[in-house]
């Protein structure tokens, strides 16, 4: 399997989908996308995380991130699992599914080994355990965020929000992001940047415990209120 990782570009395909045919970087364009992976269609722990998904669409709308998910399971099983999705989670997916029934995606991302052949539905998902990946993907096709879950545990995509608060901030910023931060809390001044630079961006100082920690407050444009006109700035980086 290929090792894929941050700062790959992520590969294109062809593929079908709940929605149609897509061209996987053209259907990106110049937004954001997460891209995540479920061994087969009908199993439990996706079928929460398909239906949390779509109840938490607009935060990735507000965002400018597109959503895609992918399962070997053909379209007419998609189209099934929906309904369960709805029954039991209380919303359908409102994203595309790919259908990736000849593992081509799978192979591609490096989520199944190449020699992976056969009929999708015959497969067990025990077998394509590998298939529970999080892809964030950037406006460059590059991939930004890669995360890989066991089957046994549902995922946090509040925390993949948080990341891509994260890798959206820091698009625009020379910063960088401590443990635990989410939006409006104090930031890093990234290494990269001197401290002959960050005086000039940063003219009322910053607080240092170390000379390489130095503490900034978050810049105004990424509070809530202000989201809207940032993600659309680091979109279009």
């Amino acid at each position: 399997m290929a090792l894929l990782t941050i700062g790959d570009t992520a590969p294109d395909f062809f593929a079908q989908t709940t929605e149609g045919p897509i061209h996987f970087h053209d259907w990106i364009g110049d937004r954001w996308a997460v891209l995540f992976s479920h061994p087969r269609d009908f199993t439990p722990v996706c079928t929460t995380e398909l239906g949390y998904m779509a109840k938490i669409k607009p935060e990735f709308d507000r965002r400018n991130v597109k959503i895609i998910g992918l399962s070997v399971d053909p379209l007419d099983n998609h189209t099934r699992w929906a309904d369960d999705i709805a029954e039991t989670q209380g919303v359908a997916p409102n994203y595309p599914l790919i259908a990736d029934t000849d593992f081509a995606v799978s192979k591609a991302y490096g989520m199944l080994p190449a020699d992976t052949v056969g009929d999708p539905c015959v497969r067990t998902p025990a077998e394509n355990a590998t298939l529970r990946n999080v892809f964030v993907i950037g406006p460059d096709k590059k991939f930004k965020l890669v995360l890989v879950y066991p089957m046994t545990t549902g995922r946090n995509f509040d925390e993949v929000l948080r990341v891509i608060d994260s890798l959206q901030l820091t698009a625009l910023h020379g910063l960088a992001t401590p443990a635990q931060w989410r939006q409006g809390d104090d930031v890093i001044i990234a290494g990269s940047v001197t401290d002959e630079e960050a005086r000039r961006i940063y003219p009322d100082g910053w607080r240092a415990p170390r000379p390489y920690l130095r503490i900034v407050a978050s810049p105004p444009s990424t509070s809530m209120s202000g989201q809207a006109d940032q993600h659309e700035a680091a979109a279009q980086r």
